[in-house]
């Protein structure tokens, strides 16, 4: 198996997960930042392996199977951080919707592969919205301190909220899309 930069870009995100951890509960002021700052820098890796695969046509199976791992990895990470460090109802509710839709999208996405209909559930305008706003809101929410008098982690938590929202939202339109294929499976061969 060769390695592609692309592929090294998702192994680092991967590598970035245990630093991640490590650095938030660090006891230094400068914490907050750092974790951040490794989580923005693995969301941008996240960004620049998709555009490198793309341009320079470096996809590889390994590749194409380890960057949504590395990226539901990373989120679900800093999800448990923010959430052991602010456990209310709603940081608990949002995070718990994220994950169960991400969990529910593979599972969705694995089960149409078995079925040779994958394409019909492949990523949408929406889903790529829905990670840019989760993105921005982990980073608020890593960071924690007001910048310029902007409440950060306030900003944070409404973006998460909308995320979380976008979220759902996304995964409506997966299920809608694979809904034809689970219905036309749920006949079976007798119709």
């Amino acid at each position: 198996m060769k390695l592609t930069i692309p592929t090294m870009l998702t192994l680092a995100r991967i590598v970035l997960i245990p630093v991640l951890v490590v650095v938030f509960y660090l006891p230094f002021q400068w914490t907050n930042f750092a974790a951040a700052f490794i989580f923005a820098f693995a969301s941008i890796t996240d960004w620049l392996d998709g555009w490198i695969a793309r341009r320079y046509d470096l996809y590889s199976a390994f590749g194409a199977f380890l960057d949504p791992v590395a990226d539901k990895l990373m989120v679900a990470v800093a999800l448990l951080l923010i959430v052991q460090k602010h456990p209310t109802v709603w940081m608990t509710l949002w995070a718990a919707v994220i994950v169960g839709r991400e969990i529910a999208v593979s599972a969705l996405r694995e089960w149409m592969a078995e079925l040779g209909q994958r394409a019909a559930v492949k990523v949408a305008t929406i889903g790529k919205i829905k990670t840019i706003v989760q993105m921005v809101a982990l980073v608020c929410l890593l960071y924690q301190e007001s910048f310029l008098g902007l409440p950060i982690f306030r900003i944070g938590e409404w973006l998460l909220a909308g995320a979380a929202l976008l979220t759902l939202w996304s995964g409506l339109a997966y299920l809608r899309a694979a809904w034809p294929i689970m219905r036309e499976d749920a006949k079976g061969p007798s119709g």
